[in-house]
């Protein structure tokens, strides 16, 4: 019991430091982590390799897809490729279903950008939508919003389910983390969208110049085809390296669809994809720039993600998971939602989505790992593992208020007052996160 109180108290104080003290995740973590392995008794002489150990196993494992998923997302953003993706859309549904429209289109758009430059990006779109359709502006924001969140927590290759993935172990199964991130993703839409249309006639927007914003309708952008393929190729391409697992082909193409099909290599080629579009735009000579742009956004992601990484060693190491199996009778009542509670307090304590993702994917452990969480709660399957990293995503949209960054993104930009972000986002998020978590568990309750 004295264990679990250490552990307990360990994550209080680095949820403090984070949220109240401001401590910036990487140094909390790593803190967290390396003060935790001292009070559960890990030898000092072994501590330096845990942590060694722990730090390296991103960059050999999902580091890189990290970095070529925010490649990706930059220049769909700096070429205007996203815009041409959010227009492909609406001119396909808007016309008739505008809240619609702006839903697919955040939930596209935030696929491979971040959700808060994709809501910057497009809201635009939104307002000049608004304008055209006497639709309320609110309702097609809030939709906008919602569609844009529930890419960011359960879709790859956005970095935070990326990282999940890959801590949990599911490097090379990413395509299955892709495929039932797009259903729990699309259920959890379900209840928003309706949500969004009901409290969005209720709310009058402030601060927007529709005359001056409709100059988006009047900007060049590339064509949808192009902007699409940077993130159907490498879908494509994961599709073929499963294929080539589970069907008899010669040897010399089976080798070059698993090659092809590893996710690193298929974001490979999806920025080659990308390369079009610079050229189209002009943008070539100003790669080198663009590039830098993404390794400063993606490194923050990737030392954070290294440091839940140093988190989750130390609990192995620590022999924390065997006294928890002791206790696993209750534990194991839980199953999905145990991982999604430890992500909703994280995210509801500090507001970032991304390092409640990490935070509790790194106590999580791998699922192979006989000694990790995963482990000794019997998430022992690949599916089990992926079901986890979508409940882990469905707490880390619960609750979006004034401590994230994109709750102010959401309101500022899409003309609403604070007090009614609490009652429309705030609570559009949480309709979310439960309506996902639902879903998680009744999968889980009948698949594994």
């Amino acid at each position: 019991m004295s264990t679990i109180l250490i552990f307990i108290v360990a994550i209080l104080i680095m949820v403090f430091a984070i949220s109240r003290w401001k401590i910036h995740p990487f140094l909390a973590i790593i803190a967290t982590a390396l003060l935790l392995a001292v009070a559960l008794g890990v030898p000092l002489k072994t501590i330096p390799d845990v942590i060694g150990k722990g730090f390296s196993s991103i960059f050999t494992g999902i580091g890189l897809v990290i970095i070529f998923g925010t490649i990706i997302g930059t220049v769909l953003e700096k070429t205007g490729a996203a815009v041409a993706m959010a227009r492909g859309v609406e001119r396909v549904v808007g016309r008739n279903y505008p809240r619609l429209a702006m839903m697919l289109i955040g939930w596209i758009v935030s696929i491979p950008v971040f959700c808060d430059s994709g809501f910057v990006l497009v809201s635009p779109i939104g307002k000049s939508l608004a304008r055209r359709t006497s639709h309320p502006q609110a309702s097609l924001m809030l939709a906008l919003g919602a569609g844009l969140f529930a890419s960011h927590v359960f879709i790859p290759p956005t970095p935070g389910p990326v990282a999940a993935a890959g801590m949990i172990g599911l490097d090379d199964s990413l395509l299955m983390v892709i495929a039932v991130g797009v259903v729990i993703s699309l259920i959890s839409l379900v209840p928003a969208y309706f949500f969004a249309g009901k409290i969005g006639k209720k709310i009058t927007t402030v601060g927007v110049d529709l005359e001056e914003e409709s100059d988006v309708d009047n900007v060049k952008y590339p064509s949808a085809i192009l902007s699409f393929l940077p993130i159907i190729v490498p879908v494509l391409l994961m599709a073929m390296g499963s294929v080539a697992a589970m069907v008899r082909m010669p040897e010399w193409l089976a080798t070059m669809f698993a090659f092809l099909g590893k996710p690193v290599i298929a974001l490979m080629v999806a920025f080659l994809c990308c390369l079009p579009l610079l050229a189209k735009r002009g943008l070539l000579k100003q790669s080198y720039g663009i590039i830098n742009d993404s390794l400063m956004t993606a490194g923050p992601i990737i030392f954070i993600t290294a440091a839940g990484s140093v988190l989750g060693s130390v609990i192995v190491e620590s022999g924390f998971v065997d006294i928890i199996k002791q206790y696993i009778g209750t534990l194991s009542v839980l199953g999905v939602l145990f991982p999604f509670i430890i992500a909703a307090i994280l995210k509801s304590a500090q507001g970032s989505s991304t390092v409640a993702i990490t935070t509790t994917a790194s106590l999580m452990g791998m699922f192979s790992d006989a000694g990790s969480m995963m482990h000794a709660l019997g998430f022992t399957t690949t599916l089990a593992a992926t079901l986890v990293v979508m409940a882990i995503g469905a707490g880390a949209m619960t609750v979006s208020h004034a401590n994230d960054s994109y709750f102010w993104v959401v309101t500022g930009f899409g003309g609403i007052r604070t007090t009614d972000g609490y009652r429309s986002f705030t609570l559009m998020t949480l309709i979310m996160g439960v309506t996902a978590i639902i879903a998680i568990a009744l999968t889980a309750l009948f698949l594994i």
